[in-house]
């Protein structure tokens, strides 16, 4: 029996030992009373405990937590009953505050935020709910963070997921968003057209700036080589009067030159003279500038054929000029 007795013992006395010997995972604290009273927090890491006298009153997560508060009914200032969902990302910084200042800090967080969402949303219309959502977290976190102040808790963020108004609103608001899409598609048709109009009218005034342009380009070039065709044409029949005018000198002057070379009689001399001044004077581009010693002799008929009635003498030779 004594064995029997030794080996319970034995047992206790590991069983004591082991119970002793505490383990603290990394990202928790232990809240340990002596005696019933808060005595220290266990840090991360072993830790020695005396057996009967040291209690672990409660494991508490140093992490960062996230508590998912359900939809709640919230009446706006304009007595819209609405539907409002939080989720809450908090931290505990003082886990002997978390555990003694308050029986459950998990209830503490939810209902703080819940109660005072409500009051901030009873002094906004709907309109300002649901347009201001970020205001409205900014309240609740400051709110709700000067709260848990006194848990050893600090409260990361607020975030409204969702808002939900009463179906008769949804279907209203539908209908206002619809209206207010249609308004801007109208607007937005308007501004084409009205564009287009303006494009076509710039494109138009182009087009009719471009075409005069062009028109009076053609009638300028039209003229000017109408001008040049006129007067290549009037310097093509001066050049043919010139040198018919030359032609017409330069038989006379043959003629002349053979008459005194072969000493022709002055009588027939003065007719052929006669002759080509009368075949000379016929072209009208023509003009004769003559001495006035011929003029006088050529002055009358009678003159001529005194002329040609006296001793032969050495035939007048005569001068042309022509202007063209």
């Amino acid at each position: 029996m004594g064995w029997i007795i030794g080996i319970v013992i034995a047992v206790l006395v590991l069983v004591v030992i082991i119970s002793s010997v505490k383990v603290v995972n990394t990202g928790y604290v232990y809240v340990v009373e002596r005696l019933g009273q808060f005595y220290r927090v266990l840090p991360p890491g072993l830790h020695i405990m005396i057996p009967f006298m040291d209690f672990v009153r409660k494991k508490i997560s140093m992490k960062q937590q996230i508590l998912d508060i359900e939809p709640q009914n919230v009446i706006t200032k304009d007595n819209v009953n609405i539907q409002a969902d939080n989720v809450i990302f908090y931290q505990v910084l003082n886990a002997k505050d978390a555990v003694y200042n308050i029986e459950n800090y998990v209830y503490g967080i939810m209902y703080s935020t819940i109660t005072n969402m409500r009051n901030i949303i009873g002094d906004m219309s709907l309109d300002e709910v649901l347009a201001g959502r970020d205001k409205i977290n900014m309240k609740l976190l400051d709110i709700v963070d000067s709260i848990t102040d006194a848990y050893g808790i600090k409260i990361l963020s607020v975030e409204i997921k969702n808002i939900v108004p009463p179906q008769e609103i949804q279907i209203a608001m539908e209908k206002q968003m619809k209206a207010e899409r249609e308004k801007r598609a109208a607007i937005l048709i308007a501004e084409g057209d009205r564009s287009s109009a303006i494009a076509r009218a710039e494109g138009e005034k182009q087009s009719n700036i471009l075409r005069a342009e062009a028109e009076k380009e053609s009638n300028i070039r039209r003229a000017e080589g109408l001008k040049e065709s006129q007067l290549l044409e009037a310097q093509g029949k001066a050049r043919a009067i010139e040198l018919l005018a030359d032609a017409d000198a330069s038989a006379i002057m043959r003629v002349n030159r053979s008459i005194i070379e072969s000493g022709t009689d002055a009588r027939v001399i003065a007719l052929k003279q006669v002759e080509a001044l009368k075949e000379l004077s016929m072209n009208p581009a023509n003009k004769l500038i003559l001495p006035v010693e011929g003029m006088s002799a050529l002055g009358s008929v009678a003159a001529l054929a005194d002329i040609i009635k006296n001793t032969p003498v050495n035939p007048p030779i005569v001068k042309m000029d022509q202007d063209n």
